[in-house]
């Protein structure tokens, strides 16, 4: 059995902005102002403003990685051509210790609440997804990890040593990985954590999808079961709309593959970072979807 001490069972590290500013102009001669931390989000993120006055996002990303955002940036101006608004990457800087990545700063702030309006228009939206990398056989589907734990995140250890009622959710989702494919199938482009927190408004109207660092060539349908885990404990109305949107879209086998999926980062996730209360109402909530499927 796994133990605590295991790094894989470490919460992950959270933005210091100020110290990741303070590498880029070291090691990159770039130099930028921190504004102040951006809203929302578990890892972090923070407004920094160039030289020439332009306000950015600032995240970073493992060492490593540049390549892999370096994609991220091409799919992301595929869908900018489609009308889809999605943010520019200005800056993808290699350094020692950690890739970071300045995002164009799109217009709008994170809606107040995920009411009925919202997620019609985010689930419109969506849809515009559809074949948008059929011509990307290069971008790899998304993993699932219903067998095997994920770099960071669906982390399959922090169920098998939190308490009881998590090891036998983590034995319905490795059941459910080993009866079906372990990865997205599809040509869409796919938002791997389409949720209200990572779309901003303006007027009344969505002006960006952000957060792209789970991003793959797949289903968009995956969004909608995203959407709707974040749905728990809100709007009883724009749940119910999901469903129905749901029952309509996916076929049996697909939608438990995507619930398992999701039961197991939104168990895992909360394990390592969040209060035992959270654990207590995603564990409640996971485990009567898994009684749903006998």
């Amino acid at each position: 059995m796994a133990n605590w001490g295991d790094p894989a069972l470490a919460p992950v590290r959270r933005l210091d902005a100020r110290a990741l500013v303070a590498a880029l102009a070291a090691d990159a001669g770039v130099r930028l102002e921190v504004l102040g931390p951006a809203p929302g989000g578990q890892v972090g993120a923070a407004y920094v403003r160039w030289p020439d006055g332009r306000e950015g996002v600032l995240t970073c990303a493992s060492p490593g990685s540049a390549g892999r955002l370096q994609r991220t940036d091409e799919l992301l101006k595929l869908a900018r051509l489609r009308g889809i608004p999605v943010p520019a990457y200005e800056l993808i800087a290699d350094l020692p210790d950690a890739v970071a990545i300045v995002q164009e700063r799109l217009p709008g702030d994170q809606p107040d609440r995920a009411d009925l309006p919202l997620v019609r228009a985010m689930v419109d939206l969506n849809e515009r997804f559809a074949g948008l990398l059929a011509d990307r056989p290069d971008v790899p589907a998304p993993e699932l990890y219903l067998t095997k734990s994920g770099p960071g995140f669906c982390v399959h250890e922090s169920l098998r040593v939190h308490s009881r009622r998590s090891q036998a959710l983590l034995d319905w989702i490795t059941e459910v990985g080993r009866q079906g494919p372990s990865t997205m199938s599809g040509d869409d482009l796919v938002h791997l954590d389409f949720h209200p927190e990572n779309v901003l408004v303006r007027h009344n109207a969505i002006s960006g999808i952000v957060d792209w660092d789970g991003i793959g060539r797949g289903d968009r349908h995956f969004g909608l079961v995203t959407l709707r885990f974040a749905l728990v404990g809100g709007d009883p109305a724009a749940a119910r709309w999901v469903d129905d949107r749901i029952d309509a879209t996916l076929d049996d086998e697909t939608l438990l593959l995507y619930q398992a999926h999701m039961s197991l980062r939104m168990v895992d996730w909360a394990i390592r970072h969040f209060t035992a209360a959270d654990i207590e109402r995603w564990l409640d909530f996971t485990e009567d979807l898994s009684r749903s499927w006998g």
